[in-house]
Parts: C-alpha cells; sequence; structure tokens
C-alpha cells in the first residue's frame, strides 16, 4: 500500500466506530418516527388525518427498522472479517519473525567473515535507526531499476570526511578536466568525478533488510551509501554512449547491414550497466535532463512523466537530422529472495530519417544477484526482438543466463531474419564486450560442434544440479571465441584507469553530471544536474546527500497531497502519452519545444 493510500485507508476499527454511530442516528430517527405515529393516533384530530399520509409514515418507519437491521449485519461482517484480518497478520508476523531470525544468522556470520578478510580500518557504525523516506516507495511498482528503493541516510563523523569532498559549488568542474575547449572548437569533458566513492566493504545490506521483511519490494529503502550520484535520467542517457553505430547505420544501402548496426546498438545501450551495481536516485516528477554531445552528433531531453508508476521518457536527435531514438521506460521489480530482477517495461524507437526506416524493441531483463549476501553482480537475460517496420524485418536477440557452469555467462546470440522468418545473418558476442556478425550456416555448424563439446565437459565434471548457487560464475573465458569469417560490429570502449574508484563508470557517465556557469545558466531549473542530493553524493558529502534526498522527498510527497486536496492533475510539459506510430504500444512521445528555451512555469521540485 502506498503512502497516499495508507492516509486514506480506513480500518476496520474506524469503520465499525462509523457504522455505530449511524446506528444510533438511525434508532433516534426510528424513535421519533414512533413517537410522531403515536401522538397522531392518540390525537382527536386523528380522523381527520388522511390515511394516505398515515400509510406514508408507517412506510418511513418500516424503511427505518430495516436499515437498522442492514447495519447491524454490516456491523457484524466487519467485525468478523477484523478477527479473521488480525489472525492471519499475527501468522504473518510469527512466519516474518523466524525467517527474519535465520537470515540475521546468516547475513551476520557472513558479514563477520567478510570482515576478517578486510584489511585496515575497523568497520564503521551501524546505519541509524531513524525512519526515512523515499519519494518514490509509494507506489507499489515503483523502483528503479538497478536494484532497490533507495535513500535514507548514514551519519559518517566529520573526520572521515576527505578534505577534497567538502564545499563543491554546483559549477565546479575544471578540477576534473571540465570546462576547456580543445583546438578543433569541441568542448573537452572532464575525466573524473570531485571525489571517490566511499566503500561499501564495511556496510551490510542485511542491517537495512532485517527491518524490512514481510514489506512490498518498493517499501524497502537502502542507504545513500548504495547508490552513485547519477539520476534515473542521466542512467537513461547511457543508451547514446555509442551512436556512432546509428550513424554507422545511415551510412549503409543495406537494410541487414543497417540492422546489424541497429543490434550492435541496442546490445550496447545496456553494456555500461556491468558492474554498476550502485542504484540510480530516483526522478522526481517533473525531473529532467538534457544532453548535447557535438562530438557524438545528437540531442537528448528527458523527462520523468509518472510517478505512479514511476515512468521515465526520453527524446534524442542527431544534429544533422539524420536520426530520431525515443522511448519511455517503466522498470517493474520482481523479488526472488537473494535477487532482484527489474524488468524494463516501455518500447524503444529508434528511426532511421534517410531511409524513411523505423525500428521498435524492449529492452532485456536485468538481474541483481546477492542482495542479502555476498558480492553483488548483475546479468542480463532474455530475449530482444528488434523489428523494422518497413521492410518487416527482424533481429531476435536471446541474452543467455549464466547457467550452471556459466559458460553462457553475458552471452548474446541470435539472428537476422526477413519477414519469411528466412535466416539472413548470424550475431553473436557478449553484451559486456562486443558483437560479431556471420554467415548463418557456419553459425549454426559452430554451434552443433560446441554443444557435443559441452556435453562432454558436463559429463566429466559430474556437477550436480544441487550444487548451483547465486554466486557469480566465473565464465570458461573472458574473451569471445571469433568464428572464421565473423566481421566485428562492436566492441566496447576500455574503461578509464580510475573507473574502479568512481562508481565504475564509463568515461560518458562520468561526464553525464558534469555542469559549468555557461550551462547552469541555460538549463531549466528541473534539470537533475541541479538536484542538491546528486551534487552532495558527487562531492563526497555523504551527510549532506542524505538530508537533502529526505527534503525533496517529503516536499515531493507534499506536493502530491496537495495536487490531491485541490483535485488538481499533474501536467507533463515536454511529453505526452498516446501510441507508438509504428508498434501502436502506449507510449510517451515528446511534444516539442524544448530546445526554444521558453521555460516558463516551471514546477518548483529542488
Amino acid at each position: 500500500m502506498t503512502d497516499d493510500e495508507e492516509d486514506d485507508a480506513v480500518s476496520a476499527v474506524d469503520l465499525k466506530e462509523s457504522l455505530e454511530k449511524a446506528q444510533i442516528c438511525q434508532q433516534r430517527l426510528d424513535r421519533e418516527i414512533s413517537n410522531f405515529l403515536k401522538m397522531i393516533r392518540e390525537c382527536d384530530m386523528a380522523q381527520e388525518v388522511l390515511p394516505s399520509f398515515l400509510q406514508k409514515v408507517e412506510v418511513v418507519a418500516e424503511a427505518s427498522r430495516e436499515t437498522c437491521v442492514a447495519l447491524s449485519d454490516c456491523l457484524h461482517l466487519f467485525t468478523k472479517q477484523e478477527g479473521v484480518r488480525n489472525f492471519k497478520l499475527e501468522q504473518e508476523q510469527e512466519k516474518n519473525k523466524i525467517l527474519s531470525e535465520a537470515l540475521a544468522t546468516l547475513a551476520t556470520e557472513h558479514h563477520e567473515l567478510e570482515q576478517s578478510l578486510v584489511k585496515g580500518s575497523p568497520p564503521l557504525s551501524i546505519f541509524s535507526e531513524d525512519e526515512f523516506y523515499d519519494a518514490l516507495s509509494d507506489s507499489e511498482s515503483e523502483g528503479s531499476l538497478s536494484r532497490l528503493e533507495a535513500v535514507t541516510a548514514h551519519s559518517f563523523d566529520e573526520e572521515a570526511d576527505p578534505p577534497s569532498s567538502r564545499q563543491h559549488s554546483m559549477s565546479e568542474g575544471k578540477d576534473c578536466g571540465g570546462g576547456d575547449a580543445l583546438s578543433n572548437g569541441i568542448k573537452k569533458h572532464r575525466t573524473s568525478l570531485p571525489s571517490p566513492m566511499f566503500s561499501r566493504n564495511d556496510f551490510s545490506i542485511w542491517s537495512i533488510l532485517r527491518k524490512c521483511i514481510g514489506m512490498e519490494l518498493s517499501k524497502i529503502t537502502m542507504p545513500v551509501i548504495f547508490n552513485e550520484p547519477l539520476s534515473f535520467l542521466q542512467r537513461l542517457t547511457e543508451y547514446m554512449e555509442h551512436t556512432y553505430l546509428i550513424h554507422k547505420a545511415s551510412s549503409f544501402a543495406d537494410p541487414v547491414e543497417r540492422m546489424q548496426c541497429v543490434a550492435a546498438f541496442a546490445v550496447s545501450a545496456v553494456a555500461s550497466q556491468w558492474e554498476r551495481t550502485g542504484k540510480p536516485f530516483n526522478p522526481l516528477l517533473g525531473e529532467t535532463y538534457e544532453l548535447v554531445r557535438d562530438d557524438l552528433g545528437f540531442r537528448l531531453i528527458s523527462e520523468q512523466v509518472s510517478h505512479h508508476p514511476p515512468i521515465s521518457a526520453f527524446h534524442a536527435e542527431g544534429l544533422n537530422n539524420d536520426f530520431i531514438f525515443h522511448g519511455s521506460i517503466y522498470p517493474k521489480l520482481k523479488f526472488w529472495g537473494k535477487s532482484v530482477e527489474a524488468e524494463p517495461k516501455g518500447t524503444i524507437t529508434l528511426e532511421l530519417l534517410e531511409h524513411n526506416e523505423a525500428y521498435t524493441w524492449t529492452n532485456p531483463t536485468c538481474c541483481v544477484h546477492n542482495i542479502i549476501v555476498g558480492k553483488l553482480w548483475i546479468e542480463q537475460y532474455g530475449n530482444v526482438e528488434i523489428t523494422n517496420h518497413k521492410t518487416g524485418d527482424k533481429c531476435v536477440l536471446n541474452f543467455k543466463p549464466c547457467g550452471l557452469f556459466g559458460k553462457e555467462l553475458h552471452k548474446v546470440e541470435g539472428y537476422i531474419q526477413d519477414k519469411s522468418k528466412k535466416k539472413l545473418c548470424a550475431l553473436y558476442g557478449k553484451w559486456t564486450e562486443c558483437l560479431y556478425s556471420v554467415d548463418p550456416a557456419t553459425f549454426d555448424a559452430y554451434k552443433k560442434n560446441d554443444k557435443k563439446n559441452t556435453e562432454e565437459k558436463k559429463n566429466s565434471k559430474q556437477v550436480s544440479a544441487s550444487e548451483e548457487s547465486d554466486e557469480m560464475p566465473m565464465p570458461d573465458s573472458e574473451s569471445v571465441f571469433v568464428i572464421p569469417g565473423s566481421v566485428l560490429l562492436w566492441r566496447i570502449a576500455p574503461r578509464p584507469p580510475n573507473s574502479a574508484q568512481m562508481y565504475n563508470f564509463t568515461s560518458f557517465a562520468m561526464v553525464l553530471n558534469e555542469v559549468d556557469k555557461e550551462m547552469e545558466s541555460v538549463i531549466p531549473k528541473t534539470d537533475c544536474r541541479l538536484r542538491p542530493d546528486i551534487r552532495a553524493m558527487e562531492n563526497g558529502e555523504i551527510d549532506q546527500a542524505s538530508e537533502e534526498k529526505k527534503r525533496l522527498e517529503e516536499k515531493q510527497r507534499a506536493a502530491r497531497k496537495n495536487r490531491s486536496k485541490s483535485e488538481e492533475d499533474w501536467k507533463t510539459r515536454w511529453f505526452h502519452q498516446g501510441p507508438n506510430p509504428y508498434s501502436g504500444a502506449q507510449d510517451w512521445l515528446y511534444s516539442g519545444s524544448y530546445w526554444d528555451r521558453n521555460y516558463f512555469n516551471l514546477p518548483d521540485i529542488y
């Protein structure tokens, strides 16, 4: 149940009191009518009163008595239901207590083992027991995408704050390599964040989950230490890291070659998620983000268009008017005990304007393992079907789950087919590394031989299914075996040397929250670069980030309640809801005019 729903919810006790009051009023009405009838009958003028009038009064009296009986029955049923509900609640509380104790023992032992292996200072104290709020935790399907709902605070001693993390202004960035221009006039972007991330080794997620046993997944909150200093809107922008693949697709005359590049772009869009176990901040309703990259040839605008459920919409376009890329994402979470599965509902659309083509697809499912104990790790799995709505060609990619022996870890395989389902091309690789194309007959022959070798290896190992665990498996090899005759479509760029200290950000992600004074004077006040909680975390000010996050969420909650009282509906600014022009699925489409820079009547969300 959401926070708003809890405010509006009525308990059985309240219903009972209300019904009892109604019953008292009805009984009083019944007495008054009875007295009135008695008075008329005893009156000397009774004979002169019209029979129809007396009959009507008796009908009213009978209706009053029937109402009293109905109210009594209703009160009895509610009282009985309250007893059943209390009994079930006690049973669930007992089950949760047993589960909590068992998990606490497991998590404590695991955490102590981890601490015994950690060198350096002793573990930091346990998290604050204070109650904290998440602006999106009152939606039963919210969460973001990456893992769990996040916010709360952990107080660090002042002495523990690194000197470089203090007193950073919004527009500071030159220390990190940002703000200068190259000789060719293209802006030089920063290559580092103002402050490195805090170590999470001394923190146990169990210290939070132990207080949340039995709660809905969307109600679980995490300390800000488990976040990364980006909004989910900025995280979505990482789709554009390999925009060169779109430009490359536009340059080909052959539709199969264009589909190959589009498929490579779809795979590359999730590559940055590898080892990114930090959770992006949940966007506030009405929050926006823009990014203009002259060097990559695109500009993008995104907006948080819905709170129930949380939906993020984006629209990107080529600076040379060669493509339009847009979509809306609604991450649906499922909790499986030791892992969280995020299914990114929503349609992704790419239009190649020069060829008058449109491609649509949905992203694979993302799963974060070991959310209670152990090392967090991510895998992507599920089928992704890319459709060319002009030619009827389809590319069906299978993001493989890791499997028992880890042989399939990160693997992606599939085919490009024409509208008669004839295989035109085979694709294979790893979403963390690369993607190749090869003749389908050659690929099928390789797969047949590989399957035979796998079965022989499996028999020699003699590992039973009972040994399967949630620990991250080690693949047979880190690189992809290249089938003779293959063509490389995409290879991931190496991450910067300081990536591990910077939330495992790619070079592209390192730039997303960069802001200088010139940009600050142009972007709207709803841009998430101006969010004080994200900025504080980027600067290493964890306490301030937690305080600001709590303030923003309480402010959003108050605004939502005020709209509810005034019966005012929220109106999106840059997107509107409607059917996708190609798939027909419900979508959020760009309304235009953002780049006119007329930012009047914007909501005050920060």
